[in-house]
């Protein structure tokens, strides 16, 4: 019962630290707004890597299509269709007979002797044709309102950065999202602070979430784009620290008014993602890894192992003991904790609730996916995304 007890006061200083990060980096975060109107002249290229997109990437071009860009001088859509063995290249065809502005290519095999990871090659290649101000890369699975381009121009001009890059709002739809997602961006809202990252003087701190990144043209031919980080597994975060450690500037806000994806369509493809890329996420930092997954563990399994014990000591038990009832007081703080926890994220951003009660579940997954990062990355066992290996050659 003590060992019990410990659990739970260490998953109580837990979670209330969790809370306290959580929400001081969501408070500090600058919120993607609509514009009053779109920049005068706007000039961006939008590229959208595909590789066996055929389930997303019409919904997604009618997406970018209702964006309001009145006067742009320049606003053209390049589809990279990344060796496709899905229906992928017949819709961006069609879709490029539709529409002047829309433009299917076929990325060619990769080069001979060269690693490329991930969609590094496709978007290296698009971004030769585009001839715009700015490249706004986007991946398939994203959903832009009318408003999100203009809105990001015009916090990109406001606040001249060299890269805005924009934090959705998450997507969920199937029962693995629910349990695993929530706890998922938490973490990352906690690792990668928004005040540290719009911190100019703050040089180690770098982080861009993938699905939008929007890079003023020079700044990109700047960094060399992603020709200069072809094997890079986990590429937007490589980019914002290219972006750091050529002086540029980064910003990184919320859009989740403005824009969604959803990254996972089942637990398999979720599995495979998340698991590709969490080691990498903590550069490949054993001691950070391993306390990442047993804070997770603290924070978000060990209440309710404090409940299950309750129960069984309350079934067991017909006489008041001292143990007993501070192991029910003590479970009852950290479940409120935990509950105030949920709710918080609830009010600032809309984190989901549903599911909230199996909230350990998602926890175990979260930590058997960090554990089994930390293997597939250092042995390449099975280390693989959208089924291409990503293991060294």
């Amino acid at each position: 019962m003590l060992g019990l007890d410990g659990g739970l006061g260490v998953a109580l200083v837990a979670i209330a630290a969790f809370t306290w990060k959580l929400t001081q980096s969501l408070k500090a975060a600058p919120r993607l707004q609509p514009a009053a109107a779109a920049p005068p002249e706007a000039s961006v290229d939008v590229i959208i890597p595909a590789y066996n997109e055929a389930e997303n990437i019409r919904a997604c071009i009618e997406a970018v299509l209702t964006t309001a860009l009145p006067g742009a001088k320049h606003f053209e859509v390049w589809i990279a269709d990344d060796q496709s063995t899905d229906a992928t290249g017949s819709i961006a065809a069609e879709l490029a007979a539709q529409h002047a502005n829309i433009h299917h290519l076929t990325v060619p095999p990769r080069p001979a002797g060269e690693v490329w990871h991930g969609k590094n090659w496709a978007c290296a290649h698009a971004a030769q044709f585009a001839e715009g101000d700015y490249l706004l890369f986007i991946d398939a699975d994203v959903r832009l309102s009318a408003g999100a381009i203009p809105a990001a121009l015009a916090e990109a001009q406001a606040h001249r950065a060299d890269l805005l890059s924009c934090a959705p709002n998450i997507i969920i739809s199937c029962f693995s999202e629910w349990l695993v997602q929530p706890i998922m961006m938490s973490t990352i809202a906690i690792a990668y602070d928004f005040q540290a990252i719009n911190d100019s003087t703050a040089v180690d701190d770098a982080f861009a979430a993938g699905p939008f990144m929007l890079f003023r043209r020079a700044a990109y031919d700047a960094i060399g784009g992603h020709a200069a980080i072809p094997n890079a597994i986990v590429e937007d975060v490589e980019l914002a620290r290219q972006v750091r450690r050529h002086q540029l500037a980064l910003r990184y806000v919320l859009g989740i008014d403005l824009l969604g994806v959803r990254m996972y369509s089942s637990f398999g493809t979720l599995w495979e993602g998340w698991t590709k890329n969490y080691y990498l996420g903590t550069e490949e930092n054993l001691p950070l890894t391993l306390l990442s997954a047993f804070t997770i563990a603290m924070v978000f399994v060990m209440p309710w192992v404090g409940l299950l014990a309750s129960l069984i000591a309350l079934l067991l038990s017909s006489e008041f003991s001292w143990p007993t009832a501070i192991l029910y007081g003590l479970t009852a703080l950290t479940l409120g904790a935990y509950g105030l926890l949920r709710w918080l994220s609830y009010r600032q951003v809309g984190v989901p609730l549903r599911y909230w009660w199996l909230s350990s579940v998602g926890g175990l997954i979260v930590v058997a996916i960090a554990l089994v990062s930390i293997v597939k990355t250092k042995t390449g066992w099975g280390w693989t995304w959208r089924g291409r290996s990503l293991k060294a050659s």
